[in-house]
């Protein structure tokens, strides 16, 4: 092993870039990489970028219709047209969108590879999770799926067990359409519930195809859900179901949507609750997978307050050098963000919470909580394919 963690970074997919006034701003990128820097933890950890994705990487997941639509739109964006996915509201086309596309892409399966291979523990790509694409069409500011194709490398190149869990706010539906028929892969994902988000899927009854029952997990979330709901439903379902499938590497994706400032979600999550269930996703990884980890960004469109304090954490804990949550932004740091946004930036590494949840099987289920009744949903549709008591 010649390190313990290794960060996936090129200034290049800032390039990602939908245009003003869209949500995805990658001044998000920039400013998680400052504050990294800020922080000295790129000296913690080895910092390095992986090629661009090529076109056989890419059709692991993509049809290759669609990896050919994207090239078309990325060299003429005006032929965009809708088709494909391209071209619409959440998805404008752009010059260059293929090949910022596919660097990010690169990145993810980059992490994997090294992960794999014994290189490095642990890999973050926070310029990844876009779990939305799907084989043949852009979804949800997603133009490629680096998440499944993370998974498919690792498939290919051996791996008979992964497991993906994903605790952005919307539904990791990509990832899970990608695998949905496959045994060797077991998604979780945790999202506000389909009945009030994007993309109006993530019911518990999706439980995976006919050769891969209960390898789809779905937690579907009650708007409004706190610290201590989204952790109690975290813990009363991914750590049994990552020990009864026995993973050989953990692929996560960290959207930091779930918070309460997200101008684009209704839950009500705090920074240092998404900095509990980041280092549980560490824990895990060692637990039951040697360690393996593969860590992704995704959605956060609360830009300068939210996104890079989480994922300086996310970076941080992969390093083996948690920040400490009472720490100050550095000032350097806060100028950036004033210049780069003209909002003022977060003094502190925390929002003060001091996140604790209920167990679920400690006192019982309530069957008047929405909460504890969207756990019991999962439970109950995915826990006995595993050998295991809902």
């Amino acid at each position: 092993m010649s390190g313990r963690a290794q960060l996936m970074w090129d200034e290049a997919v800032t390039g990602y870039d939908f245009g003003p006034g869209h949500p995805m701003d990658p001044v998000r990128l920039a400013l998680t990489m400052r504050l990294v820097e800020a922080f000295g933890l790129d000296g913690k950890l080895r910092v390095t970028a992986a090629k661009a994705a090529g076109d056989s990487t890419l059709r692991l997941v993509h049809r290759s219709d669609y990896v050919s639509a994207v090239r078309r739109v990325s060299a003429d964006p005006a032929a965009a047209d809708g088709s494909f996915g391209l071209g619409t509201e959440d998805d404008p086309a752009f010059a260059g969108m293929h090949e910022a596309s596919a660097l990010i892409a690169g990145q993810s399966v980059g992490a994997a590879d090294t992960v794999w291979r014994g290189e490095v523990l642990h890999a973050v790509n926070f310029a990844g999770g876009l779990h939305h694409a799907m084989p043949g069409a852009a979804s949800g500011f997603c133009v490629y799926n680096d998440a499944a194709l993370a998974i498919a490398r690792l498939l290919e190149l051996g791996a008979e067990r992964v497991a993906y869990v994903d605790v952005d706010v919307h539904h990791g539906d990509g990832v899970q359409a990608a695998f949905w028929d496959d045994p060797r892969v077991l998604t979780i994902s945790l999202h506000e519930h389909p009945r009030t988000l994007f993309p109006q899927t993530g019911w518990p009854e999706e439980t995976g195809g006919e050769h891969a029952e209960g390898r789809a997990v779905n937690v579907a979330l009650p708007p409004g859900t706190t610290d201590d709901g989204w952790l109690r439903a975290f813990h009363a379902v991914v750590p049994e179901l990552i020990g009864a499938f026995g993973p050989q590497v953990l692929v996560t994706q960290h959207g930091a949507d779930t918070h309460i400032e997200d101008p684009l979600a209704h839950l009500a999550v705090s920074l240092d609750a998404q900095r509990a269930v980041q280092q549980a996703c560490h824990d895990l990884a060692h637990e039951h997978a040697e360690g393996r980890w593969v860590a992704l960004g995704g959605g956060g469109y609360a830009i300068a307050d939210v996104v890079p304090r989480s994922w300086t954490h996310l970076v941080a804990i992969a390093a083996g050098e948690p920040v400490d949550p009472a720490a100050e932004t550095p000032e350097e740091w806060r100028h950036e963000v004033y210049a780069r946004t003209r909002q003022l930036a977060p003094s502190r590494m925390t929002d003060g919470r001091h996140p604790h949840w209920r167990d679920f099987e400690d006192g019982g289920y309530d069957p008047a909580d929405r909460l504890d009744q969207a756990v019991l949903a999962t439970r109950r549709a995915v826990f006995p394919a595993h050998g295991l008591l809902p």
